[in-house]
């Protein structure tokens, strides 16, 4: 978490008259902070900044020995879950496709470094230490990067009689330690009761196992990882209820930061339902998810190029696939805001882009340096800017982006005249050199232009799909079944 986010989310859990054996329906509700942003500027300047930060701290590492961590944990999107301890303890996490962890701050906590970052709203909850998991575990072994479990045994001070005859149950997994690309943590293991709460029948998760951390640097909130990895939100699901865990998709209402569509809630769907039923025979496009052998929990996706108008500008190589060192393809991510390509694929899109739109139009360079973004334009009237649409790797992968998800329009007054114009602005960002990078992901598809998607992550088929939908209209369909 680099800087504080624009926005957060609350994901409030009502009543939904639902079949709860086959699927789970929660509405997502954006609450725009007014006190962070005094003007558009600032917003986006910010919001660009996190974005590059959270796709720069994961690459840029050059050393030879290089440890494999998750994006930094995505500051969008939150959910609150209740401990079910006597009385219920609320927690409020991030919700995170970048990582394959679910860890919270538990009482006593300290958190370094974390002046100006936004705390939860509940207090660091208690966990009963009969809760703690065994050394033995397999959860054990894979939060310590699947260390065996007689070497974590040992580490535990289980006697070794007791090693070789596996009695080592009464021991407790050691703490271990978990690094973001700009923040870390120690955390202990616990396995407890977590439920969803919603009016009877609530959804309750008997035996999760958890994070508890008592010290952390730069993270003040907990993270629920929705990534692909053996502790994962989806991954225990899957093992408890696999209707449930098999497959999770979300479908973001379009906001272009604008309060009262940021307001509407967005729904987050578990398991797999009748989209017939719920909004039509609308098919999705769907892509294959590429294995990255560094970073298993990452849901990475090739893509073949990029459209602007009716010439396509091809993707480079590393994009279309991830190589046996994790380097390479896109990771779809619910925790980057902005879009992040590498340069020089980047400036050739920009290129055609300005090519079209800029002979029209005057470069609004002032916003430019004021927000983060560009190119930026002036206009009067109504603006024609070219169609974008993104090809995935796979045949009948082809994805149009609307048109705010990569053009922001807004009144701006700071051109120099004190004048009120207004202003458009391309929202894909820079990655930066490729070459100078440390390897990692080759690009990031962020949440601002997945808006007005429902995106699936079909854990069974090993696939990432989109649909274009309202997403407002979606949730009423799904709250109505």
């Amino acid at each position: 978490m680099a800087s504080p986010s624009p926005l957060f989310l609350i994901l409030c859990f009502t009543y939904l008259s639902v079949s709860f054996s086959q699927t789970l329906f929660l509405p997502l509700t954006h609450s725009h902070s007014q006190t962070q942003f005094n003007t558009t500027h600032h917003l986006l300047k910010a919001t660009a900044t996190r974005s590059a930060t959270r796709f720069h701290r994961h690459r840029h590492r050059k050393t030879t020995q290089q440890v494999s961590l998750p994006l930094s944990p995505g500051s969008d999107y939150t959910l609150s879950f209740t401990l079910g301890s006597s009385p219920p303890q609320s927690i409020s996490l991030y919700m995170d496709t970048g990582s394959d962890l679910v860890w919270f701050p538990c009482s006593p906590f300290e958190c370094i470094l974390c002046e100006g970052k936004p705390n939860s709203t509940f207090p660091p909850p208690k966990i009963p230490q009969n809760a703690a998991v065994s050394c033995d575990s397999h959860s054990c072994s894979a939060a310590h990067s699947a260390l065996s479990s007689r070497s974590l045994c040992a580490i535990a001070n289980c006697p070794l009689d007791s090693i070789e005859l596996s009695e080592c149950s009464s021991f407790k997994c050691p703490p271990f330690y978990y690094a973001y690309g700009d923040g870390s943590l120690i955390s202990k293991l616990f396995r407890y009761s977590l439920s969803i709460p919603m009016s009877t029948p609530s959804l309750l998760l008997p035996n999760f196992t958890f994070g508890c951390s008592h010290s952390a640097l730069g993270e003040p909130i907990g993270v629920a990882g929705f990534g692909r990895g053996l502790l994962s939100l989806p991954a225990q699901l899957a093992r408890s209820s696999p209707h449930l865990g098999n497959q999770f998709s979300y479908c973001l209402v379009s906001h272009s930061f604008d309060q009262e569509r940021v307001g509407r809630p967005s729904p987050l769907i578990l398991g797999r339902y009748d989209q017939n039923s719920a909004h039509g025979a609308d098919e999705y496009t769907y892509t294959s998810m590429l294995y990255n052998p560094k970073h298993p929990y990452f849901y990475c996706v090739g893509l073949a190029g990029i459209s602007i108008g009716k010439r396509v500008v091809p993707a480079p190589e590393f994009l279309k696939r991830v190589d046996e060192k994790g380097n390479g393809g896109v990771v779809v991510d619910s925790g980057t805001t902005f879009t992040m390509l590498p340069q020089r694929f980047y400036n050739s899109l920009v290129a055609e882009f300005d090519r079209r739109v800029g002979r029209v139009h005057k470069r609004a360079t002032q916003v430019e340096d004021g927000t983060g973004l560009g190119p930026c334009y002036y206009y009067d009237g109504v603006m024609e800017v070219p169609a974008v649409t993104l090809h995935f790797v796979g045949e009948k992968s082809s994805v149009v982006l609307p048109r705010k998800n990569y053009f922001y329009e807004f009144t701006d007054g700071g051109d120099g005249t004190g004048k009120k114009r207004k202003v458009g602005c391309w929202m894909l960002m820079n990655g930066g050199d490729e070459k100078e990078s440390g390897g990692g992901p080759g690009a990031i598809f962020g949440n601002y232009q997945q808006q007005g998607f429902e995106v699936v992550y079909d854990l069974e088929k090993h696939r990432v799909g989109f649909a274009k939908r309202q997403c407002s209209l979606l949730w009423d369909n799904l709250n109505q079944r």
